[in-house]
């Protein structure tokens, strides 16, 4: 009896090594992908090209410059950018077709958005509704710069008493990993820029629309212009 128990025995001893060597391998490919992502999340700034400042300035010119007229600040804000960042440069590649517009709907907030420029470090957009909204930030691995250019956005976070305003020419500032509720009230818009890991931000922008309003052509539309954008800055060595 005790011999014909030995290869279950043995069998077992087996699969417990096996098992134990199957963790220490997914702990060892889990341990260097952490490395190799702390390694790029600390060299990442050289892969920036856009500075906060210019666009906060750019923004609030664009307000002075057109006031009340939200497709001149659109036009005012495009035409800078690329005579600032000329495609000829090939330092970065701008969406320059400011007709294409798509459905936004993220955080329970719905809008719609202009994608200026997307690669894997930076997004540019415009966004707004002439409706109104609100919803959630959400908490993303990105730093985020909202630039009123219409409207009028507010905001919110735990232990606030008092809600936070922005008004056109204003900059709201939401920090990698924080959040907030926000209203944008009727008609207002804004120039949005981040910077950090886009990729990791788009479940937040895509999930409504695949859990919620089940709007697959805006999905589509969304990834492929997206996608499009991110792809034409890699062909330049746009990280």
């Amino acid at each position: 009896m005790a011999k014909a128990q030995m290869p279950e025995q043995t069998s077992s001893s087996c699969s417990s090594t096996g098992c134990m060597k199957k963790w220490l391998l997914r702990l060892t490919v889990f341990y260097v992908l952490y490395l190799i992502y702390g390694w790029l999340d600390a060299i990442k700034n050289r892969w920036y090209v856009f500075d906060p400042p210019f666009l906060h300035e750019l923004a609030k010119d664009a307000v002075a410059t057109h006031p009340d007229n939200l497709d001149g600040m659109i036009q005012h804000i495009v035409t800078n950018l690329t005579d600032t960042y000329p495609a000829s440069a090939g330092v970065i590649a701008l969406n320059t077709d400011s007709s294409e517009w798509t459905f936004s709907n993220a955080g329970g907030a719905m809008g719609a958005m202009y994608i200026i420029h997307a690669s894997i470090t930076e997004y540019l957009i415009i966004f707004g509704t002439p409706l109104g909204t609100e919803g959630h930030t959400g908490l993303h691995p990105a730093d985020d710069y909202f630039h009123i250019l219409h409207g009028e956005q507010w905001a919110f976070k735990p232990g606030s008493l008092e809600m936070e305003r922005y008004a056109p020419g204003d900059m709201h500032f939401l920090p990698r990993g924080t959040a907030k509720q926000y209203k944008m009230h009727e008609g207002c818009f804004a120039l949005e820029y981040a910077r950090g890991w886009i990729p990791l931000m788009l479940p937040f922008g895509l999930a409504d629309t695949l859990t919620s309003t089940l709007d697959i052509p805006t999905f589509i539309r969304t990834a492929r212009i997206t996608g499009r954008e991110i792809v034409n800055n890699l062909l330049i060595g746009k990280i």
